[in-house]
């Protein structure tokens, strides 16, 4: 069982210089751990990846989009499918399989469902009841603004930061990092992240 993300950036043509979404979604990649072979950037603004801890695709997803935030107007939208995959190539444009198809699915249905972010298995009930939360979690996470896509950010490299520590890394005040996560529903969506990360496990069962 693999994770798959296919998305690309919104309003990327307001930008002339390709470099202010690359290098934040080049950095995200490497910070989530996958080498070079595990992801393909195509058409200046769309991507593919392969995650092979698919426990964590909703997690990794949701770094993705707090890490494309980061820079004003820019958003991202992202199609998830986890599933088998029938070969393995040396690189993702070589790669297929169930997941990948998944993937590419949930993603050519956003605009139809107008989302920013689907997820596709085998099991329909589960696709469901998943999309239902994801929906729910992104009224607040379309809405984050700078400040509380940075704080998100940090928090899923480092959980392990207390709010002082933040606070120094991002040059403000440990009231304003705890005004910000609040402001960004960050407990919530880690309530979320680690429900989905049970329930996805049952796929192995």
């Amino acid at each position: 069982m693999i994770g798959v993300i296919t998305g690309d950036i919104i309003k990327s043509q307001k930008f002339t210089d390709s470099s202010i979404w690359l290098d934040p979604l080049k950095d995200a990649f490497r910070e989530i751990g996958l080498t070079s072979s595990k992801w393909n950037i195509y058409r200046g603004d769309s991507f593919q990846l392969v995650d092979f801890k698919f426990p964590k695709i909703l997690r990794h997803a949701f770094y993705l989009k707090a890490c494309v935030k980061t820079v004003p107007e820019l958003d991202v939208r992202m199609g998830i499918g986890i599933g088998t995959q029938q070969f393995v190539g040396e690189n993702v444009k070589e790669s297929n399989g169930e997941a990948f198809i998944f993937s590419g699915e949930a993603f050519d249905t956003l605009q139809t469902n107008k989302t920013n972010l689907q997820i596709k298995t085998k099991d329909e009930e589960l696709n469901k009841e998943l999309n239902l939360y994801i929906r729910l979690a992104l009224i607040a996470m379309d809405n984050w603004t700078v400040n509380s896509a940075e704080v998100v950010k940090l928090y899923l490299e480092s959980p392990d930061l207390i709010q002082k520590e933040m606070a120094k890394r991002l040059g403000v005040s440990q009231n304003a990092v705890s005004k910000r996560m609040n402001r960004a529903y960050l407990k919530e969506i880690l309530q979320l992240l680690d429900m989905f990360e049970k329930k996805i496990n049952s796929l192995t069962k």
